[in-house]
C-alpha cells in the first residue's frame, strides 16, 4: 500500500535547471545544429542521406533536452513548409521515450493539488503507471462509490521549465531574425507563440477536460462512440480524472479479429467520425494516434486524450454536398475555395502550387485504395511546393495532414485495401437524409443533376489528353527549358575557382595563425589550428583536382 508523502522539493526539481545551465544545453545544440549546416553546405555534401543523419542527430538531442524540445519536435514534424522532408521523417518517429516518474511522487502531486490524502479520495490506487509520458503519467485507480477511474498526473516541474525554455527560446529566435535574415520571411515569432500557446493548452488539465466535455456532447447521438467522463471534484490544473474506459489498441488487427469485431466497419466508423468533427462540429482530435484510440468489445470507438484539439470553421451542410461532388468531379477550385473557406488554405498572389497539391489528391485518392508509397510522394509533392513558393500554412491545415496520414495508416493496418470515398459514405448518406435542413435534399438533388451530366457530357480521350496537357502547363508540372551547355560548364568552372580560393585564403590564415600561437604559450589552440588547416587544404586539394578534371573535359569536347 501506497503511505501518504508530502510533496518534497526534489519533486519540483524533477526538471531544475539554473537558466545558466538550461542556456547553454539548448544554444549547444542549437549552434552544433548551424555549424553541421555550414559545414555541409561549404563542403556541398547536402545529400539526402546527409540530411538524413543530421536529423537523427536531432532527434537524440531532442531526447535529451526533454519535455518541450520533444513536444516542439513532435509539432515541427507536421510542417513541411518549415523544415526539409529528411527532418520531417526522422521528427514524426520522435515518441515521448521517459521514463515514469516515482509513485511516490505522484503521490505527492494528487494530495498537493486536491487537498486530501489519497485514500480519503480513492478506495484502491495502483502504484505501477498505465502509460508514460513526457508530460505525465496514468495510474488505474477506484473511488470509494465503486467507479473504476484513471488519474493522469502532471510530471513534478514541468510548468517551471516551460517557463524557462520558453524565454530562452524566445531569445534564440530574436538573435536568428537579427543575424540570419533569411529566416525573417518563416515569421519565426508567430511559430514560436503558436508552439507555445499548444504546450501550455497540454499542460493545463482542466482545459483538457473541458475539451473531453465538449467532444462528449458533440457525439452524444452516436451511440457507437464512447468519450470518457470527467469526474471534476477529482480534477485540477495538474490532475485529471476520467472515466476507466479499457479497449483493443485501434490498429491491433488480430485482437479485433480474434474478438468477432469487423474491421470494417471499425474504419468506417473511423472514417465518419472523422469527418463530424472536421466538417460538421468544427472541432477536431488533432493527433488520432493508435494510443488515443481504442475499440471496445462491442465495436465501439473509444477516444482519450483531449489535450490537443483544434478549431477550424464548421461549413454548412450544403457546403459539404457541394464539396463531396466536386471531389468526385475532380474540380480542384471548388475543393479549394472551401479549404480558403474554411480557413485551411490562405489565399495568396499564385495559387498554382496549392492547386497542384490539391490536383495531387483528388487524382491519387478519390477513388483508389490507398498506398503508401502515394503519401511517401505527397510528402515530397508538398515539400517541393514549399521549395518553389515557401509560405506558412494555417496550423490547422498541417494538424488535419498529420490526422489525415496517421488515418491513413491505422486503416492500412486493419485493411491494406481500404477506399476513403467508399468509408466516408455513412456520413455523407447521414447529410442527405437529415430532417434539420430543409433545402438540403434541393441541393443534393441539384448537385446529383449536375454530376450526371457532367458525366454524359464528358469530353473524348483525345480531348482529355489535350485538357491534361493544358492543366499540367497551367500547373506548372511541365516546364520548357532553354539550355546553354557552353555557358554551364563555364559557369561551373568559375565555381570551382571560387571554391578554391576561399579554401586557400582558409588554410593560408588557420597556418598563419597556428604558427604565431606555437611560438607563444597557446600550443593546444595552435595544434586545433593546424589539425583546421589541413582540412582547408585537403578541401582546396579536392576542388583543384576537380577544376582541372573538369579543364580536361572541356578541351575534349572542344576537340
Amino acid at each position: 500500500m501506497l503511505k501518504k508523502t508530502n510533496l518534497p522539493q526534489s519533486s519540483k526539481a524533477n526538471y531544475r535547471y539554473s537558466p545558466f545551465t538550461r542556456q547553454l544545453m539548448i544554444f549547444q545544440v542549437a549552434i552544433r545544429l548551424l555549424l553541421f549546416l555550414w559545414q555541409d553546405r561549404l563542403t556541398g555534401n547536402n545529400s539526402s542521406r546527409q540530411r538524413h543523419r543530421r536529423a537523427k542527430w536531432l532527434v537524440k538531442k531532442l531526447l535529451i533536452l526533454g519535455p518541450t524540445f520533444i513536444k516542439i519536435g513532435q509539432a515541427l514534424s507536421t510542417r513541411a513548409d518549415l523544415i526539409p522532408l529528411e527532418y520531417v521523417q526522422e521528427l514524426s518517429l520522435l515518441q515521448d521515450r521517459v521514463p515514469p516518474f516515482s509513485s511516490e511522487l505522484a503521490v505527492a502531486v494528487i494530495e498537493a493539488e486536491l487537498g486530501k490524502p489519497l485514500y480519503t479520495l480513492f478506495r484502491d490506487f495502483e502504484s505501477i503507471p498505465l502509460a508514460a509520458a513526457s508530460l505525465g503519467q496514468v495510474h488505474k485507480a477506484r473511488l470509494h462509490t465503486g467507479e473504476d477511474v484513471v488519474v493522469k498526473i502532471q510530471r513534478p516541474g514541468l510548468e517551471a521549465l516551460f517557463n524557462l525554455d520558453f524565454e530562452l527560446l524566445h531569445r534564440l529566435v530574436r538573435l536568428g531574425n537579427r543575424f540570419l535574415p533569411k529566416l525573417r520571411k518563416y515569421n519565426l515569432e508567430a511559430i514560436y507563440q503558436e508552439f507555445f500557446e499548444l504546450l501550455y493548452q497540454e499542460i493545463d488539465y482542466i482545459h483538457e477536460g473541458k475539451n473531453a466535455d465538449r467532444f462528449r456532447e458533440n457525439f452524444r447521438t452516436y451511440n457507437r462512440v464512447l468519450v470518457p467522463q470527467v469526474y471534476w471534484e477529482y480534477t485540477t490544473k495538474k490532475v485529471l480524472t476520467l472515466e476507466y474506459v479499457p479497449g483493443i489498441k485501434i490498429d491491433d488487427r488480430p485482437t479485433l479479429e480474434a474478438s468477432q469485431i469487423n474491421t470494417k466497419d471499425v474504419i468506417q466508423l473511423g472514417i465518419t467520425c472523422y469527418l463530424k468533427q472536421l466538417l460538421e462540429d468544427g472541432f477536431f482530435q488533432s493527433d488520432p494516434h493508435p494510443g488515443n484510440m481504442a475499440v471496445s468489445r462491442r465495436g465501439e470507438i473509444i477516444f482519450y486524450d483531449f489535450g490537443t484539439m483544434a478549431e477550424v470553421k464548421a461549413i454548412a451542410q450544403d457546403q459539404m454536398v457541394k464539396t463531396f461532388f466536386a471531389v468526385l468531379k475532380k474540380d480542384t477550385d471548388e475543393v479549394i475555395q472551401t479549404l480558403i473557406y474554411m480557413g485551411l488554405i490562405e489565399p495568396v498572389a499564385d495559387m498554382t502550387p496549392i492547386k497542384r497539391m490539391v490536383n495531387f489528391l483528388l487524382e491519387e485518392f478519390r477513388d483508389k485504395p490507398i498506398d503508401v508509397r502515394a503519401f511517401e510522394q505527397l510528402s515530397g509533392e508538398i515539400y517541393l511546393m514549399f521549395e518553389q513558393q515557401p509560405f506558412r500554412l494555417p496550423p490547422q491545415m498541417t494538424f488535419i495532414i498529420k490526422s489525415l496520414t496517421t488515418l491513413d495508416g491505422i486503416a492500412r493496418a486493419l485493411d491494406p485495401q481500404y477506399n476513403l470515398l467508399a468509408a466516408a459514405q455513412p456520413f455523407l448518406k447521414n447529410i442527405a437524409f437529415t430532417q434539420q435542413q430543409g433545402n438540403l435534399l434541393g441541393t443534393l438533388a441539384k448537385q446529383t443533376k449536375n454530376f450526371i451530366q457532367y458525366k454524359l457530357n464528358q469530353p473524348s480521350r483525345t480531348e482529355l489528353s489535350i485538357n491534361r496537357l493544358e492543366s499540367r502547363l497551367e500547373l506548372g508540372e511541365l516546364q520548357v527549358r532553354v539550355r546553354s551547355l557552353e555557358s554551364e560548364r563555364a559557369l561551373k568552372k568559375i565555381q570551382l575557382g571560387i571554391k578554391s580560393l576561399i579554401y586557400t585564403c582558409l588554410a593560408g590564415f588557420t597556418l598563419i595563425a597556428a604558427a604565431i600561437l606555437l611560438v607563444g604559450t597557446y600550443k593546444q589552440v595552435a595544434l586545433i589550428l593546424f589539425g583546421l588547416s589541413g582540412l582547408w587544404f585537403l578541401l582546396l586539394l579536392k576542388s583543384l583536382i576537380n577544376l582541372a578534371f573538369q579543364e580536361k573535359v572541356d578541351k575534349i569536347i572542344q576537340k
